[in-house]
């Protein structure tokens, strides 16, 4: 019975993070000077909301390297990314 209580106990601890993580909301602008870069996000790694309305929310982009989804990246890195776009 102890070791039930254990278990259940650790796998609550383990799991509130990812609950708390995933209860944040949209992704804070970096501290950093940043910008908008289009057209390299992964699919299901996007910063916010799709420019083409698709979504509101970060992490649901579709497909790899859509140009209406973005990323923050440091400001003057985008251009030189392969397929990267500010607007």
């Amino acid at each position: 019975m102890n070791n039930v209580l254990i278990a259940s106990a650790l796998a609550a601890a383990l799991a509130l993070p990812a609950v708390t993580a995933a209860q944040a909301g949209p992704t804070p602008v970096p501290s950093y000077a940043s910008e908008k870069c289009f057209g390299i996000a992964k699919a299901g790694s996007n910063d916010c909301a799709s420019m083409t309305g698709a979504h509101s929310c970060a992490g649901m982009s579709k497909a790899d390297s859509d140009p209406g989804e973005w990323v923050y990246v440091p400001a003057g890195y985008c251009s030189r990314i392969v397929g990267g776009q500010t607007k």
